[in-house]
């Protein structure tokens, strides 16, 4: 008679692990279903989370909802956009490159419900609402149904006739996708895939892939898993090994079932065999593994939800003598808690299955079936028969001991930190230009002109285009990193440019609530930190204190910086502010090759993928970076019947105090201009080379200007630019 064997798969961490499910169970089951040459090795989780186009790997089915790497299948040469700026009046041209790519990847084995997020290189391509964070001529999904259709770009790159449909592999096709965020090439894509609605039992499972020659009933579900392997055996082994589940031949046909709490029968004294064929044998014999041989700890590697479909891990330990530590890997989608407890119980089975046991019965023990539970009597817990085997007149019972119904690991365990990517839809693009002084050492010699961008939570970038006179918008890049960007809720007062002001606050309000200020001692402020432009003011702050989801009250207040006192009385509510850092900054006519005009007018429009239409924005160019600052501490002195004015200059490359010396003149020549001013009409004018100048008796006779109140205005002529003008009341 044959044998009928099951070797204790998953059910002893001790024993063989992946070990044969069946010997003998039937030819056409055993041969071309369960036990092909073993060949390729059942999957890792690493196999799922990493993208390939290798000829002939293999593209695994998927059950419930999973996330997966997949497998390019096709994909076109890079495409290349060529765009050419500037050129304008003797500048040179710029000419700017672009790519993008067409490209399908194969997901799943088994059709799909549907493709909900993408990450590209581990960040958000796609939400969960659909929107895609990086621009995409099209995107479609195939299913992976019997009656699937060719996509029509394969077929038209490739030809009608010679394109496959691809019928029964569910694949996604990506058109013309931007690759200018991914370092122009196609980046590493996984995918949150839905091949099930909920989730799925294991027998379903098993079923599904033996094409019904393999069932069960009443089998754990899984939220999700990816089998893949050499034949059904290698597909299905993992949940069989991490569920312990046993495989049973009987009337009902070849099917997995869980390993029970009860016994489904008992092995009395009485059935037991002392003769067989004239001779004694030993009706039981009784074995058992070395405690320290069983592993002290346990690693289960798992796909979690709660980290985004990425791997998790849980580990369980017991008491007692050891060393090893075991680990196993299971493809599946399960909580950290689900994962915790079922090491646990896979630990305490690879403890218990120590203890194993052989039995000679008599015919009787024909009935109880392979993979059934049983008690045995003078033999303490609960014994899983793993071979049956009829021997000589008798039946040669193996048996392993299981775990009895106990007490269960307390629940708890956590899936761990991750950093989320914030998904949320693009939205629409706001856009600032600003004109301003010079922010780096040395001299400027033109004028420094910044397009900021930023947007709500899911903005990412917007394309930039500067606008001719005559309406053509010359491509200039992406902008740079969304920018910290509001309004102001209520007018600032002036305030002093020489004294930190710790009287007044400024509250505004920020473009989105996940936007963040800080504060910042005098170190990091003199490294640039926390410079901000208040309508036209250039100031830092040392405090940021939130006031609401998106309200700032910010505090000690540096004034009127590089040269901006100027604008510190025309502050009013509702004046837009922008947190300076480079990163966030791009400079528009730069990228085309070209610099402003003083007096010319920048027109820029973004366009970013949440926009219906170009978002415009535009200044008249004043170039403050060429602008010599006003000069400071102006005095009027008596001398010899007429009067000396004097000043100290500022530079537009000294605002570093510097000790023991003046500040670098900053322009090819000093040189200042003086206006004498009776009310709005204007005296005297004249030029200086040095920092002051003598209103003399003789002049003031022929302008007639003695007794009464006079305005001197004076201000510093620089190379590119005049620059502001101070002032100083007298009496001549």
């Amino acid at each position: 008679m044959a044998t009928v064997v099951l070797t204790a798969v998953g059910t002893a961490l001790g024993g063989p692990i992946g070990g044969a499910i069946g010997a003998v169970i039937g030819n056409v089951i055993d041969n071309q279903v369960l036990f092909k040459p073993k060949g390729r090795e059942g999957p890792r989780l690493s196999d799922l989370q990493v993208q390939t186009s290798s000829y002939g790997t293999q593209v695994p089915k998927l059950f419930g909802t999973m996330r997966v790497a997949g497998t390019v299948i096709w994909a076109t040469d890079l495409k290349e956009v060529k765009s050419r700026g500037g050129g304008g009046k003797g500048r040179p041209s710029v000419t700017s490159y672009s790519y993008s790519a067409s490209f399908a990847v194969a997901l799943s084995a088994r059709a799909i419900r549907s493709v909900r997020r993408i990450w590209a290189d581990g960040n958000l391509l796609r939400g969960a609402a659909g929107d895609f964070k990086t621009e995409v001529s099209a995107f479609r999904v195939h299913g992976g149904g019997e009656d699937q259709p060719v996509d029509p770009l394969i077929a038209a790159a490739e030809g009608m006739g010679v394109t496959p449909a691809h019928r029964g592999i569910a694949y996604v096709l990506f058109e013309d996708l931007a690759l200018a965020d991914y370092g122009n090439r196609i980046p590493s894509l996984t995918f949150e895939v839905e091949a099930d609605e909920g989730a799925v039992a294991i027998d379903a499972m098993a079923g599904a892939l033996s094409e019904g020659r393999l069932g069960g009933a009443g089998l754990a579900t899984v939220d999700g898993f990816a089998a893949s392997g050499s034949d059904v055996r290698d597909a299905i082994m993992p949940l069989v090994e991490a569920h312990g589940l046993a495989l049973r031949s009987d009337e009902a046909g070849l099917r997995l079932v869980p390993t029970a709490a009860v016994a489904e029968g008992e092995i009395g004294v009485g059935a037991r065999v002392r003769r067989v064929n004239g001779q004694a044998v030993e009706p039981l014999e009784r074995s058992g593994a070395a405690a320290d041989a069983v592993p002290v700890a346990l690693t289960l590697r798992h796909y979690d939800a709660a980290r985004d479909y990425q791997a998790g891990l849980q580990r369980v330990t017991r008491p007692g003598p050891g060393r090893q530590e075991q680990g196993m890997e299971l493809p599946a989608m399960m909580a950290a808690d689900e994962a915790r407890a079922l090491a646990a119980v896979r630990l305490a089975a690879g403890w218990t299955g120590r203890a194993t046991m052989a039995l000679r019965c008599d015919w009787r023990a024909l009935a109880l079936a392979p993979g059934a539970v049983v008690s045995v009597a003078d033999a303490p817990g609960l014994w899983r028969i793993e071979e049956r085997e009829w021997e000589a007149m008798a039946v040669r019972l193996a048996l392993r001991r299981v775990p009895g119904a106990g007490g269960m690991l307390p629940a708890g365990a956590s899936s761990g930190a991750i950093v989320r990517q914030v998904d949320a839809p693009h939205g629409e693009t706001t856009l600032m230009l600003a004109d301003l002084p010079w922010l780096k050492d040395g001299v400027a010699s033109a004028p420094l002109l910044v397009a900021a961008a930023s947007g709500g939570a899911g903005w990412r970038s917007a394309a930039l285009f500067v606008m001719s006179e005559s309406g053509e918008a010359m491509p200039v890049g992406r902008s740079g990193l969304r920018a910290v960007m509001g309004s102001v809720d209520a007018a600032l007062p002036a305030g002093s440019a020489t004294l930190v002001d710790r009287l007044h606050t400024l509250s505004v309000t920020l473009l989105a609530q996940d936007m963040d200020l800080g504060g910042a001692d005098a170190a990091a402020q003199r490294q640039g930190r926390n410079l901000c432009l208040v309508g036209r003011e250039l100031m830092q702050f040392e405090t940021a204190e939130r006031i609401g989801p998106d309200h700032y009250r910010l505090g000690g207040l540096r004034r009127g910086l590089r040269g901006t006192e100027w604008a510190m009385a025309g502050h009013e509510a509702g004046e837009r502010f922008l947190l300076i850092e480079e990163d966030r900054l791009v400079e528009p006519l730069a990228a085309l090759g070209s610099v402003g005009e003083t007096g010319a007018m920048l027109r820029v429009a973004a366009l970013g993928l949440g926009d219906v239409a170009p978002v415009e924005a535009a200044l008249t160019i004043e170039g403050m970076a060429l602008v010599p600052p006003s000069p400071v501490h102006l005095t009027v002195a008596a001398r010899d019947g007429g009067w000396r004015i004097g000043w100290v200059r500022r530079s537009r490359a000294g605002w570093h105090w510097s000790n023991g010396g003046d500040v670098p003149l900053g322009e090819e020549t000093e040189r200042y201009a003086i206006r004498l001013l009776d009310g709005a009409a204007v005296l005297r004018s004249v030029e200086s080379a040095v920092p002051h100048w003598t209103y003399e008796a003789a002049m003031i006779a022929a302008d007639g200007s003695a007794g009464r109140s006079l305005v001197a205005e004076v201000r510093q002529m620089g190379t590119r630019a005049p620059g502001r003008a101070a002032s100083v009341g007298f009496v001549a």
